[in-house]
């Protein structure tokens, strides 16, 4: 899978992008045809007649088939499908297990009325952050996408492109969260506010996502799975650039240099944005105080406060950490003369806000 990332120089990796990494135009075309059968079938069809009362609000594309930054010959989709019926977090807690089993019954029907050809398979049925996987193969492409369909308590309704949901959401969200020690289990919830997160990026960021998440393919290949979670790494992306450049367009190995530089100083990452939820009220800002006070690394989901994506594992990070420090003196770091490239001066740290003192 390498096709020789570890030997570009830094001003082929465009190029190299645009070859290797960009989705295929026809297969994608395929990938968002079958998205608009699955998600019609799962508003429209899939409950009906079934024993529950089963009432679906809206299904929402996330993963990187939502956001845009999908690799080519690897794919992933998330269809989350919200439920009017489920009128709190606790209420999703409790009754995914029997929607899931309705959902694994009917999706064993569509191939036979339809060109997409699947696999399906419930991922921890009983455990928390469930899922329905699956794969869709394409008949004139050998390629795949692997969806999973997720559920979700339609906390936000209809929350526009540029909005900020009502604080209380949060409130509300870090009270069932801490009291339970559920943190990020409702990440689901957020799907549509971590998609708009991402997907209203300039396009040659999203190429530096693609590249930064080829790298990750190849880490994981090399070094097995025990790595941070590859959205934390799509976040890292996002913050190295808005510190480094914020400029449509950019130096890519410049961009890719600084997300390595970062992973490798992972012990010091302590990253948090303000787009959705800020340190305007007092329950939200005392909660966000301790999850930044937490041992680094910390990224904390812009979309859930309660989500510390760089995960619980200072193991994983340090493998990955060993693996960029040794990329550093690769082709993809080198100037035309040899010199190498600077990257970004981007903080590791975000700056603590002060206390909240309400108005």
């Amino acid at each position: 899978m390498d096709q020789g990332l570890s030997s570009i120089p830094a001003w082929e990796l465009d190029k190299f992008i645009e070859n290797n990494l960009l989705p295929d135009t026809r297969f994608h075309a395929e990938v968002q045809a079958s998205i608009i059968i699955l998600r019609a079938f799962l508003k429209e069809r899939c409950f009906q007649g079934a024993d529950h009362d089963m009432r679906v609000s809206k299904v929402v594309k996330g993963a990187s088939s939502g956001k845009g930054t999908g690799l080519q010959g690897r794919s992933d989709a998330d269809l989350v499908v919200f439920f009017t019926n489920l009128t709190s977090f606790e209420d999703q807690l409790k009754r995914q297990g029997e929607f899931f089993q309705e959902i694994k019954k009917q999706l064993l029907t569509i191939p036979n009325e339809t060109h997409i050809c699947m696999k399906v398979n419930v991922q921890n049925p009983g455990g928390p952050n469930p899922r329905l996987s699956f794969k869709l193969t394409s008949s004139q492409h050998e390629q795949e996408v692997e969806f999973d369909v997720l559920l979700a308590y339609d906390v936000l309704g209809h929350v526009g492109i540029y909005g900020k949901p009502d604080p209380q959401i949060y409130t509300n969200l870090i009270r069932e969260c801490t009291f339970k020690n559920l943190e990020g289990e409702f990440s689901t919830c957020f799907t549509k506010l971590q998609r708009n997160f991402l997907k209203q990026r300039p396009p040659k960021l999203k190429s530096l996502i693609r590249l930064v998440k080829h790298w990750y393919q190849l880490c994981k290949e090399k070094l097995g799975k025990l790595l941070p979670p590859e959205y934390a790494l799509e976040l890292l992306t996002v913050y190295a650039w808005e510190r480094g450049s914020g400029a449509p367009e950019f130096n890519t190995a410049q961009g890719f240099r600084t997300v390595l530089e970062l992973v490798i100083n992972y012990r010091q990452l302590r990253i948090y944005w303000t787009v959705y939820y800020d340190f305007q009220h007092q329950d939200i800002s005392d909660y966000l105080h301790s999850q930044l006070r937490k041992a680094r690394p910390v990224i904390l989901d812009p979309a859930d406060p309660t989500g510390n994506v760089a995960g619980g594992n200072p193991k994983a990070w340090q493998r990955l950490a060993r693996e960029a420090r040794a990329w550093m003196d690769y082709p993809c770091f080198k100037n035309k003369d040899g010199s190498r490239v600077r990257s970004w001066r981007v903080p590791a740290e975000a700056e603590e806000p002060q206390e909240c003192v309400p108005g």
